[in-house]
Order: structure tokens, then C-alpha cells, then sequence
């Protein structure tokens, strides 16, 4: 069979390997997934919801050994590591009960009828998952999927096959046999688990590999919950507290080194506080610590493969080649390693303007208003999140302009518990979390009876 060796991007050391699934392997899995999936169903919402709950006390006990290898495969700081571990056990029960709390039948009546809206499993659910948030990931797929009833395989990234792997085995020796397996290999295996006999695609990735396993999809209507990346703007207007707006700045621009969904990728400032917005992000900028993510203080790590960093530099050079101004970083680094980069001077002319960077860069473009914000800002094909900071009822009505499917007014998209996680755009069909988005991994059935006439 063959091998899938997991590299520590920051040294380039193996960190370990697993078994790459064969197409006939993945076919063998997904029969089992079907076998187990009527018994898992019948058990009834509030016992898969205890099965599921039973294990947070194992998983809490392996969140460091979880979190350790979350940065050795992928490179994030060790605390972001263990800290997406550790939340990932002890947030299991609101996530569940939250699911529980949206599957639950729901009651509607008129003068005439009675109807029972009844939340059904599709029956086996793929779950792909990608490798920035190697843990958070599969347990957002992983969980509303089981507590619905269903069946789930679970593929993991080929980027970070391990901590995602023990992740799932911990959860899964809590399960029925079958309910819960896990799959290795690259694309080719997911397309093999995507093209076998499923009946629910749960994806988090780019948006070309999302178009791709709907076309795959289409032939048996198979339903498909896609989140796909994003090129989310942060509008700065005349009336934002600098400050926070630079703080925000440098944050979401380079948490993960930059590659989060929801990075910030654009920054669109009002012209006339452009030069004290920079000064504070550059001042940020430079007071951050990169390296490898075990070393102390870190807060940026590397690229998590080559290409991945020869895309940022190559769209990089070309801005700059095209007159964009390099403020921090840009020069050249060892290893997988992108500096904490800001430009300035740019343009809709450049593709890092246009197309997903998904690296540690900050690209500030200049802008006299808020309209001229909102319209570049939605000139582009995705719309997952953005960010206005600005007075609160200014920054509200640029906010509500933009067409992302989740906004922050003076912080960023992520919403108070219960928000769903929605994309506008080329950013996502479907979505999860929260109660409409646990929904979405269930079947409606409508049971409807007269009412008794006296």
C-alpha cells in the first residue's frame, strides 16, 4: 500500500507517515460507512449526541499530543496549536447540543393543518478537510454530520494527515464501528470518495477544487456543502480609530501566516489617514517574531509546502514590478518562510489585488471614499468576509453594501455563538454552523395531517 509522509514545513524533517487509500480501499470504507449508517440513525438524536459527547474526556487528554503535531505538520505557532486542540475537546458539547437544538422536529400549524418538519440523515457523508485548521476543520464537518445521523469518511489534507488522523480515531473509538472512518491520500483520493456511493460532499477548500466536485457531484444530485476561499477587504475610513484598525490589520493579515479563509488580503484606506494607518501597521509589522512555530514567542511560522510560498512571492514581485511600493518585509527567506510583508501603491491592475494570496502580505491601497471602497471591494468573484472600521452608522452602511457573506463593524466577520459560517459569491454553496447551518447535514421531511374538526 502506498505511504503518505507528513513534513514538518519549517525544517523540512519527516514528521511521520500513514497509509495513502487506493480507490478500491475508499470503495471498501464507503460499504462499511452504508453498513453502519441505519443502526447509527436508529439510536435517535439524544443517544448519538451522548456517543459523541462521551468522548471530550480522551480528547481532552490527547488536545497537547493533537495540538504539537497540528505544528509540526503545518507550522502554526505551538500555542495556536495546542489552543485549536484544546477547543476542539471541551467546545465538542456546545457544538453538539447546538446541533441536538437544530435537529430537534419542528412544530407548524394554521387553521387547517399540522406539520412536523423532521431533520433526517442523508446517510454516508465525505468529509474533506483542508490543512490551516487541521483539527477545527473536521470537527466542524465531522460532528453536525454524526449528530444528524450520519455516516462520515473523513479525508483529511495530505498536508496534515496526522493530527487530523488521531483526532478522528480518539472520537471514533466512542462510535459504532464504521460510523467514522478516516481515508488518506491527496486529490485523486478525494475525487475517488467524492465520485463513490455518498450521499452528502462536505468540502473546505479552494475554489477550484469546489467547482470541480460539484461537476462531480451533478451526476447523482448528491448534495454538497462547499467553503471556498476567500479575498476579504478591510475598509479603513476617514472616521476609524487608527489604532484599532491597524491592530486588526496586522492580525488578520498574518495569523497563520496568513493562511486563514478569512485572512485579511485587501485594505482599502481613506486617503486622508493613510500615512498614520501605515505608520501603526508597520510599527505592528515589525515587532512580530517568525521562525519555527515550537520556538518560543513565534507568532508567524512558514508557508506550509514550496508552492504554496512560491505563489505569494511570484504575485509579489509582479505587484512591485508593476510600481507597488514594499514597506516590511519582501526580500528573500529560507525554507518556506515568507516574511511579514506590506505594499503599498497598488492597484486592481495586480493579480495579489485580484486572485487569493493566502500568505503573510499586507497589500494597502489608497481610496477617497467609502463608495469607491465598497466598489472595489466587491470587485471581485468571492465574498466570504470582510471588515469596515470606521463611526459605527458609517461604518454600518459601507458594511452593508459589501458582498460578503459575513461582515465585522469595527472587529472581525466571526459572529456571536449560533452565527452561521457563510460565503457569498465564488466563497461558498452551502454553509455551516449554527442552527441553519447544522440543518444543512440533514434531509427536511414535511409530515403533515388534518387538524380534528369538532
Amino acid at each position: 500500500m502506498p505511504t503518505l509522509v507528513s513534513v514538518n514545513p519549517a525544517t523540512g524533517e519527516p514528521v511521520g507517515s500513514v497509509e495513502a487509500a487506493t480507490a478500491a480501499d475508499i470503495g471498501h470504507v464507503v460499504r462499511a460507512a452504508r453498513a453502519a449508517q441505519p443502526a447509527w440513525a436508529a439510536l435517535g438524536l439524544d443517544a448519538r449526541a451522548a456517543a459523541v459527547k462521551a468522548a471530550i474526556p480522551d480528547l481532552a487528554a490527547a488536545a497537547d499530543r493533537i495540538g504539537e503535531l497540528a505544528t509540526l505538520e503545518m507550522g502554526k505557532p505551538l500555542p495556536e496549536g495546542k489552543g485549536e486542540a484544546s477547543h476542539c475537546a471541551t467546545g465538542i458539547g456546545d457544538e453538539v447540543d447546538e446541533s441536538v437544538d437544530a435537529l430537534r422536529p419542528e412544530l407548524l400549524e394554521d387553521k387547517r393543518t399540522r406539520t412536523e418538519l423532521h431533520f433526517d440523515p442523508f446517510g454516508v457523508c465525505a468529509a474533506i478537510t483542508p490543512w490551516n485548521f487541521p483539527v477545527l476543520m473536521p470537527m466542524q464537518s465531522v460532528l453536525p454530520a454524526l449528530v444528524a445521523g450520519n455516516a462520515v469518511v473523513l479525508k483529511p489534507s495530505e498536508e496534515t494527515p496526522l493530527c487530523a488522523d488521531l483526532w478522528a480515531r480518539t472520537l471514533a473509538k466512542h462510535l459504532p464501528a464504521g460510523v467514522l472512518q478516516v481515508v488518506h491520500g491527496a486529490g485523486d483520493a478525494g475525487r475517488a470518495l467524492v465520485l463513490d456511493d455518498v450521499d452528502l460532499i462536505v468540502f473546505t477548500g479552494s475554489r477550484a477544487t469546489g467547482i470541480r466536485i460539484m461537476q462531480d457531484a451533478a451526476a447523482g444530485l448528491k448534495r454538497v456543502i462547499l467553503e471556498l476561499g476567500g479575498k476579504d477587504p478591510l475598509v479603513v475610513l476617514a472616521d476609524a480609530d487608527l489604532d484599532a484598525a491597524a491592530a486588526f490589520a496586522v492580525r488578520n493579515s498574518f495569523r497563520n501566516a496568513g493562511q486563514v479563509c478569512v485572512s485579511t488580503e485587501r485594505i482599502y484606506v481613506h486617503r486622508d489617514v493613510e500615512g498614520p494607518f501605515l505608520d501603526r501597521v508597520l510599527e505592528r509589522t515589525k515587532a512580530l517574531k517568525q521562525g519555527d512555530g515550537r520556538e518560543p514567542g513565534v507568532n508567524v511560522g512558514p508557508m506550509v509546502n514550496a508552492r504554496q510560498k512560491q505563489v505569494v512571492e511570484r504575485q509579489v514581485a509582479q505587484a512591485v514590478a508593476a510600481g507597488a511600493r514594499v514597506l516590511a518585509g519582501g526580500g528573500p527567506a529560507p525554507g518556506n518562510f515568507v516574511p511579514p510583508t506590506v505594499l503599498a501603491g497598488l492597484d486592481h491592475s495586480m493579480e495579489i489585488m485580484r486572485e487569493a494570496n493566502f500568505g503573510p502580505v499586507a497589500c494597502v491601497m489608497a481610496i477617497g471614499s467609502g463608495t469607491a471602497a465598497v466598489r472595489l471591494a466587491n470587485d471581485s468573484p468571492y465574498g466570504l468576509g470582510a471588515a469596515v472600521f470606521g463611526e459605527r452608522t458609517h461604518a454600518e452602511r459601507v458594511g452593508r453594501a459589501l458582498s460578503a457573506g459575513m461582515i465585522g463593524i469595527n472587529q472581525g466577520c466571526g459572529g456571536a455563538s449560533g452565527t452561521p459560517w457563510v460565503g457569498a459569491r465564488h466563497s461558498g454553496y452551502g454553509f455551516h454552523s449554527g442552527k441553519a447551518g447544522h440543518r444543512q447535514f440533514a434531509q427536511v421531511r414535511a409530515v403533515s395531517r388534518p387538524l380534528a374538526t369538532a
